[in-house]
């Protein structure tokens, strides 16, 4: 048992720069890409890999001065702290669910497919750590290992599920073909996402005569059209949080610079990750269509790839001070945000597809996310801790527990509860499992006769080439 866990910890440790290309390399040759080919995809997504961490990296050395100052300005005295995803990933990993979960949610991805209950191959194995935080807290809590392993499935069939759902947004919002998100935090924000899309579209009902007016205005307003631009929003919410904790003049504008070039650099990793994963989709959809005819396949990734997005970037950064001012307010919440909270970005990065890149939209609902994300990741504050107790975790001085934002997940929080019910709510969860397979057939086998609104490779050269 030992030596297997050590095996997977080994190859969980890889992480992102060197699994993620090995297994685009992997996939380019079993769909008979060229081996020089498969190789060049597998490295050119590493390179935007890298990329993209360099940019996060870039953030992070200059908002986390900013957000300790703004915690000293608070003066915030929660006790349960926020040690980041790094903690609550390795936490998970080292369970003894987590020792197993990545051949077993390979497995399950495998049946899946084999089913034809869904189209992506989720090859974001270092996020599996999603799945086996799910089923290690349900082991904590029943001690039956196989209800752990019954909620780790439950999590990466639902993530499978919301992944094919929403892949036409992703592809077409963010112009990346044969792609989808199943990150298991991400897909759990969706159905917020969706609901209070509905909800704006009924009390904001379209007008398409006016929308197309307020367009031409704002493009013809000097001032809003500066706004609409990436580099100059970085540069004034990056210049506005230096001033707010007290930073003088050339340090603001500094870290708006900083900000700015986030917002306009950011946008070109992912053209790198696209044109690695171009030839890849591309020899993918050849080889499906000669083996199996009218099955197209996506390739599920982190939600890192979205992080092009300007307004994701941009509503990403004002979460931070408005996270700190909610785990202030929140009667209930007891955690102090620290290690997550430069990575707000990535709690709306599905916000920013499903309203289509509206700002006001995409900041209300990460606002209401963010409520979410504090109250549940509070919750399971006692789980983590328990996990951190048994391995070499420190709890941080002045904390009585630890958690992350990155735990604030409501699908494992409903799994969770039902497996609290006992027998009663396992059996609900695998009839759940069951239903999704079958809904999951049946969505695919409709839309495998409705499929001339895919987004093209085509359409993906074109955006790498502007």
């Amino acid at each position: 048992m030992e030596t297997v866990q050590q095996i997977f910890s080994y190859i969980s440790g890889l992480g992102n720069y060197l699994l993620i290309p090995v297994m685009i390399a992997i996939i380019g040759l079993f769909v008979r890409l060229k081996p020089i080919k498969s190789i060049r995809a597998g490295l050119t997504v590493g390179i935007g890999l890298v990329g993209l961490d360099l940019v996060l990296g870039l953030v992070w050395a200059n908002i986390s001065p900013v957000v300790n100052l703004l915690v000293e300005k608070f003066d915030l005295n929660l006790t349960t702290i926020d040690t980041g995803w790094g903690t609550a990933a390795g936490l998970a990993f080292s369970t003894t669910i987590g020792a197993f979960i990545i051949p077993f949610i390979l497995l399950v991805n495998i049946i899946m497919l084999a089913l034809r209950a869904t189209k992506t191959m989720n090859i974001d194995v270092w996020n599996y750590w999603h799945y086996a935080f799910s089923g290690a807290t349900v082991y904590l809590l029943t001690n039956n290992i196989i209800y752990g392993f019954i909620a780790a499935t439950a999590h990466c069939v639902i993530s499978l599920i919301i992944a094919d759902r929403t892949a036409e947004m992703v592809q077409k919002e963010m112009g990346l073909p044969g792609i989808s998100i199943p990150q298991g935090y991400a897909v759990s924000t969706v159905p917020v996402f969706m609901a209070l899309e509905k909800l704006y579209n009924l009390v904001l009902p379209k007008k398409a005569e006016g929308s197309e007016k307020s367009t031409s205005s704002i493009e013809n307003n000097a001032i809003l059209s500066v706004l609409k631009e990436p580099i100059f929003l970085g540069m004034i919410i990056g210049s506005l949080l230096g001033f707010a904790v007290g930073y003088d003049v050339p340090a603001s504008l500094k870290l708006g610079v900083y900000m700015a070039a986030l917002l306009f650099i950011l946008p070109r990793m992912i053209k790198i990750l696209m044109e690695g994963l171009l030839p890849i989709s591309d020899q993918t959809r050849a080889f499906m269509s000669k083996k199996y005819a009218g099955q197209q396949f996506y390739i599920g990734l982190d939600s890192a790839v979205l992080l092009g997005h300007p307004t994701t970037v941009a509503v990403g950064l004002l979460l931070i001070p408005i996270t700190l001012v909610l785990s202030m307010i929140i009667p209930w919440n007891g955690t102090l945000p620290l290690g997550d909270l430069a990575a707000t970005a990535f709690f709306v990065s599905m916000a920013s597809v499903i309203h289509k890149g509206k700002f006001w939209r995409t900041l209300v609902s990460g606002t209401v996310m963010m409520v979410i994300v504090l109250s549940v990741a509070t919750f399971f504050a006692p789980q983590l801790t328990s996990f951190a107790g048994s391995g070499s975790i420190t709890i941080p001085e002045g904390a009585t527990q630890i958690t992350a934002l990155s735990a604030g997940n409501l699908i494992a929080l409903i799994l969770y509860g039902l497996s609290s019910l006992g027998i009663f709510g396992v059996a609900v969860v695998v009839a759940g499992i069951g239903g999704l397979i079958y809904s999951g057939r049946v969505y695919l086998s409709k839309k495998a006769t409705l499929n001339t609104t895919e987004f093209t490779t085509a359409n993906a050269k074109d955006y790498v080439n502007k």
